[in-house]
This record gives structure tokens, C-alpha cells and sequence, in this order.
């Protein structure tokens, strides 16, 4: 599927005709025998099955023995799949095997429980759900039956893991069939450039609901291309992330990165401190976590035993923070922030010397930053209400599902590539930079988690118990949500049993 114009679509974009899957077989084909993907140490301690610890050739054969069990169970050529998996290494096998049988990633994020599932795959109108068996205390498996059964197209749902309820189709035999058939043909084949076709669907949060955001592979590569510049990464680089690829961000810093250089990619399913610190006591280059978390860790001498470590990614999902961000001050190790608009765009600036974050030009924004040659990664603007807006090569021109602008339901809204990110900023006049003032109004953000306000009012609204909430700011996460009822059990239990994402039923918790 293209979107716009499939004449326009000639490769200009910074990938040119590359796909996802042509930069992992391009690794495999050069590094067979390398180490591709780690499981984090700990996985039995949070889902099913001892950690994994695979190479190219091995990834290739699971990727392709994904593919073919999707094409086999009658799936056509585009057809979304919804994939809720923490940051193990099925996560990313499941969006490279979507993506080789010619299908569509739609990734969930892992807190998402039975009502933002049925909400959002309803919508894309989703034929399958890739999970697993349980992560922690939460059945996957049973969590994802119950929303299908409210789904009208969902046809399958498949989990990784072991003991998971009948009705769900079992996907751990792919690691111990000796032998694997290749993926029948495509339903329909694709003539014209593949790298413009959807490849991935991620959701950002407006005042008034969630919105579809549909990105190809070549805004997809922008995305990790801007990154991989920025922060000078070598060939083979080994990566540890903590963020798991269930956004843009999480997509272009976790997974491009890693396919870009060909390297290998350990996972960390946050969080562990005695985990992360071996892992990065290991041979470990370069770490991705959130930034907000990243003084605290140093502080800790969390890095002090990473001897390989040269560089730690921090991701602010709350742009505002990183203007009261502490100094870095970790000798032989760069920092590098990405700061995420939303699903809209993602920015890396590098440190310098004096550890402070480097400020945001108004304007083009190149990567690597002053280098010549660089490449063009974003636009920056400020709209006549005093909100930044950008487009660019990473940046969607278009809304998705095809027609969504003439529906009454909420959509990713985008002018001629420009969008307005809701973020409130002012520019600086002397120095010619965009400095990032508020987040935008009528959106809770708490991490990685984004809500419309008047949805959480109207859940409580509709609750018994007499709840109500308030949302209150926090230096790690952006915001927190603290609840109080006239009886917190009681809106508790409704909460859950709208399937209400925990991180607002938590809210009510007992102190």
C-alpha cells in the first residue's frame, strides 16, 4: 500500500529503495555467523522461555519461518498485524517477519490492555495479534482472545511462550522445526519502488483521541538514519536498548540503528539494575534509555564497569524536561539526546564539551549536526498559535486510513508534510534556536504513555466509586496520574474490567 501519489514515490528520500528487510538479509548475507540478537538475561523472571542469544543466519530462519506461517494462514499482501510483545527478541523477529511476508506492523504498546486494543484494531481493521503467553503477572495470551472476540476482523491470534489458552495459534515450534519452507508468493506483488510501501503503524494522542500515524520504509530509514549520523556509530557496533520498538522512536532508535551498522542488538525489558549493569558490563557501545532515568544511573555508577561503553542514547519523550537536564559528565563516553515529538519526528543532538544539551536550531536541522555533506532531517517552525510544527524526510504527508480526513473520527492531520506537534515553544532570536516550553494541552504523559485528559475523566465519569484524578508533574516520567475515591477498590475494579490501561487504575492504588 502507498500513500499519495505512487508516481511521486521514486526513492528521493534518504534509503532511497531499501526496505527493512533488504538492510537485515544485507547483514546476514556479510555476517551470518555474527551474533544478531540478545534476549535480556533475566527473560524467565518476566515471560516464557530462557533467554536467546542468536545469530544472523539463525534470525534470518525465524524471520522467514514467520513470514510463511503468516502468508499460510491465508493473510494477504498488506494486511495489518498487530503485534503486542515486550522487548524480547521475538519483538523484533515478529516486525521483520510482518514485514518479509509483505504485511503491515502495527505495534502495541505493552500496557495496553483490552480497551485500547479493541479501539485501535477495530480501527486499522487488523487481521491478526501476535502476543505471548504472560509477561509478568498479565495474561497476554487470554488478554488478547477476549479483544478479539470484540473484533470483528481480527481472524487469529497467535503467542510465542508456552501453556497459552485454545484458540490462540502457537508460534514457539518455528524454533524447533528442523526445517522451514519458504514463504509462499505474495497475493499481490509490488512492481513499483517497495521502499514506498506502509510498512509500520504507530499511534500518537490528540486532545480527542487516539490517532493512526502510517509511516513507509524510506521515512522509516530517515528516522534511524538522522540518529546513526548524529551519534557517529561504526559498522558492527553492538547496541543494548531498554526501549522497545512499540513507537517511532522506540522503531528508529532500537531496530534501525542496529540493522544500519549490521551489528547486534541486546535487549533490556526495563527494569532490572543488576540486569542492566552486567549487560553493559558486556561488550556494550552503545545504550538507549530513557534519558530523564540517565543522571540517576550515572549517579548510581551504573556506568562505571561498562568498559566497552561509548555512547548512551537518551530518549525524552517530554521535550520540555530536557531544558532543566543535568550535565553529563562521564569521561570517554558521548551522550546523545533524541527527543520525540510525539509520533511525529524524532531529533538527536549531541552533547558537547560542556555536557549541557545542545540547543535546537530553528530551521533546517541537519545530521551529523555542522558536518559537511549532512544530510537533511527535519524543518522546524513555530505555527501563528505558538506551537512547533516541522516536516521532513521522517515526517508523514499523509493521514491514515486513505479518506480518514473525511471521517468524524480523529486522524494524524498534516499540511502539505507540515505538522503541528501541539508542543508550545518559543525562539530564541539571538542564537536562532527552538526551545521547547510546554507540552501540548488536553494530553497526559506519563513515560512512553500517552492519554486525552477528557478520556480519563470520562472513564472515572462513568466508573462507580466516586473517582476522580489529577494529573501532577514528575521528573522522570513528565507527568503522573494520583487518583482518590470515595472507594478506590471499587473504581479500581471498574477500571480493570473496562480493561483500562494499569497505569490508570494504578492511579488509585493505596498509598
Amino acid at each position: 500500500m502507498i500513500l499519495g501519489d505512487p508516481s511521486q514515490a521514486n526513492g528521493a528520500a534518504p534509503g532511497g529503495r531499501a526496505t527493512l528487510d533488504d538492510l537485515f538479509r544485507r547483514a546476514a548475507l556479510r555476517r551470518p555467523d555474527a551474533v544478531a540478537l540478545v534476549d535480556p538475561p533475566n527473560r524467565e523472571a518476566f515471560t516464557d522461555g530462557a533467554p536467546r542469544r542468536l545469530t544472523y543466519a539463525q534470525a534470518d530462519r525465524l524471520i522467514t519461518g514467520i513470514a510463511g506461517r503468516l502468508r499460510r494462514l491465508g493473510l494477504q499482501t498488506d494486511a495489518i498485524v498487530g503485534i503486542q510483545l515486550p522487548n524480547t527478541v521475538e519483538n523484533v523477529l515478529t516486525m521483520l517477519g510482518v514485514l518479509r511476508a509483505g504485511m503491515i506492523a502495527a505495534p502495541m504498546p505493552l500496557l495496553w490492555r483490552r480497551g485500547d486494543l479493541v479501539t485501535t484494531l477495530s480501527r486499522l481493521g487488523a487481521k491478526i495479534l501476535i502476543t505471548c503467553g504472560h509477561v509478568g503477572a498479565a495474561d497476554h495470551a487470554s488478554l488478547a482472545m477476549h479483544a478479539a472476540a470484540d473484533i470483528f476482523p481480527i481472524r487469529y491470534v497467535c503467542a510465542f511462550g508456552g501453556d497459552i489458552p485454545d484458540g490462540v495459534i502457537p508460534l514457539d515450534d518455528l524454533y524447533t522445526t528442523e526445517k522451514l519452507e519458504p514463504p509462499p508468493p505474495m497475493s499481490r506483488e509490488r512492481g513499483d519502488n517497495p521502499a514506498a510501501h506502509l510498512a509500520l503503524i504507530t499511534w500518537d494522542t490528540e486532545p480527542n483521541g487516539l490517532v493512526p500515524v502510517a509511516r513507509n520504509h524510506m521515512e522509516i530509514i530517515a528516522g534511524g538514519l538522522s540518529t546513526l549520523l548524529e551519534g557517529r556509530f561504526e559498522q558492527d557496533t553492538s547496541f543494548l536498548s531498554t526501549v522497545a520498538p512499540s513507537s517511532f522512536a522506540g522503531t528508529v532508535l532500537t531496530i534501525l540503528p542496529w540493522l544500519l551498522t549490521g551489528g547486534t542488538l541486546a535487549l533490556h525489558q526495563p527494569f532490572d539494575p543488576e540486569t542492566l549493569a552486567a549487560q553493559l558490563s558486556e561488550d556494550c557501545a552503545v545504550a538507549i534509555l530513557p534519558g530523564p532515568v540517565v543522571p540517576q544511573l550515572a549517579a548510581a555508577g551504573l556506568f562505571a564497569n561498562a568498559q566497552n561503553l561509548k555512547t548512551v542514547l537518551g530518549l525524552w519523550r517530554s521535550p520540555e524536561r530536557l531544558n532543566a537536564a543535568a550535565a553529563w559528565r562521564e569521561d570517554n563516553v558521548a551522550f546523545l539526546d533524541v527527543i520525540a515529538f510525539g509520533e511525529a519526528c524524532t531529533i538527536a543532538t549531541r552533547r558537547g564539551a560542556s555536557g549541557k544539551p545542545a540547543p535546537i536550531p530553528f530551521g533546517a536541522i541537519t545530521a551529523p549536526r555542522g558536518a559537511a555533506g549532512a544530510i537533511l532531517v527535519a524543518e522546524l517552525t513555530r505555527t501563528d498559535v505558538g506551537t512547533l510544527a516541522l516536516r521532513g524526510p521522517m515526517v508523514p504527508r499523509h493521514c491514515f486510513p486513505p479518506g480518514a480526513d473525511r471521517d468524524s473520527l480523529p486522524y494524524f492531520k498534516t499540511a502539505e508534510g507540515l505538522v503541528d506537534t501541539g508542543f508550545t515553544c518559543r525562539v530564541d532570536r539571538d542564537t536562532r534556536t527552538m526551545i521547547v516550553t510546554g507540552p501540548p494541552p488536553g494530553i497526559v504523559a506519563v513515560g512512553g504513555y500517552r492519554f486525552p485528559l477528557h478520556e480519563l475523566q470520562n472513564l472515572l465519569a462513568a466508573a462507580e466509586g466516586g473517582g476522580r484524578i489529577a494529573v501532577l508533574p514528575n521528573a522522570l516520567s513528565g507527568q503522573q496520574l494520583a487518583g482518590c475515591a470515595d472507594n478506590a477498590e471499587t473504581v479500581r475494579a471498574a477500571l480493570a474490567q473496562r480493561g483500562v490501561n494499569p497505569l490508570v487504575s494504578a492511579a488509585f492504588a493505596a498509598p
